[in-house]
């Protein structure tokens, strides 16, 4: 079965974000019933492990997942409605509705949901970096860091680096930029590709003024095909402030031929570099 996300989208590289995530699905997976608590993984589920109604349940859960990452709200919750009534003790339903409450911002519902996937499967890690996710968008940012440290107790558990850097963005909604710098640098350990992890690691670098370190990261990721309007506009700020005039008017030129309708071209054009 494809593998559930663990959080949506915010505008790609952004971090104070109005949920969720128009940025790519990121998320860490939340693994079928083939996996034990926390994700260990056991013997691989064939048909002949499955029940027909679990089949259906399932079936539907990919359906909906698949409507999910188009941003089809409504219809994936349809057709989840549908696997929870055929199956309603399938842990990666309620996870999946969790997230899809979260994304229309009834975090009360998406609170009960995971609860219930996490009462069917204990322990599962990847329902647990759920919780702390949605704790973070409520601002209550000690029970956030709780569940990030229940999930990374998981010995099994595989998404590290996708809530290394969630608890990362979270230590910077919460205003704990050592913190975030922390968990921002174990992410990009365990995944120096993820752009998220690169651009927010330099944009937490910058804030603190370690100018230099935020340019190693920043320039690899616009050195990259992952590099977008914010990335280009981050480093530009970056190579502005060490000097590096050639740097930053190549960034720059970029910026403006690339993408000269977004909103970082229009802080360039303004000269807005500490806005």
């Amino acid at each position: 079965m494809k593998n559930l996300p663990s959080y949506f989208h915010l505008p790609f590289f952004q971090l104070l974000l109005p949920l969720f995530f128009s940025l790519m699905f990121v998320g860490c997976a939340s693994r079928s019933d083939s996996a034990g608590s926390g994700g260990e993984q056991l013997d691989l589920v064939t048909d002949s492990d499955e029940s027909s109604a679990r089949k259906r349940a399932r079936i539907r859960l990919e359906l909906a997942l698949g409507y999910f990452e188009q941003g089809k709200t409504t219809i994936a919750l349809d057709e989840l409605k549908q696997a929870i009534s055929i199956e309603p003790n399938f842990s990666d339903s309620h996870n999946l509705r969790g997230l899809i409450y979260m994304r229309l911002n009834d975090f009360v519902t998406a609170q009960e949901s995971f609860n219930r996937a996490l009462s069917l499967k204990p322990a599962d890690a990847n329902v647990l970096h759920n919780l702390g996710w949605l704790k973070c968008q409520q601002a209550q940012y000690p029970q956030a860091f709780r569940y990030f440290e229940q999930a990374f107790a998981q010995p099994q558990y595989a998404e590290r680096a996708k809530t290394w850097m969630i608890q990362g963005l979270c230590h910077v909604r919460a205003g704990s930029l050592k913190e975030a710098q922390m968990s921002l640098l174990k992410a990009y350990e365990f995944d120096a590709a993820n752009p998220v992890t690169g651009y927010n690691l330099a944009r937490v670098l910058l804030l603190q003024n370690e100018t230099t370190r935020a340019q190693f990261y920043i320039r690899r990721l616009n050195n990259s095909e992952l590099a977008n309007a914010e990335s280009l506009w981050l480093g530009i700020k970056v190579e502005k402030r060490l000097n590096n005039q050639e740097a930053y008017l190549q960034l720059a030129g970029q910026l403006e031929k690339r993408f000269a309708q977004s909103p970082e071209t229009a802080l360039y054009r303004r000269g807005a570099f500490d806005e």
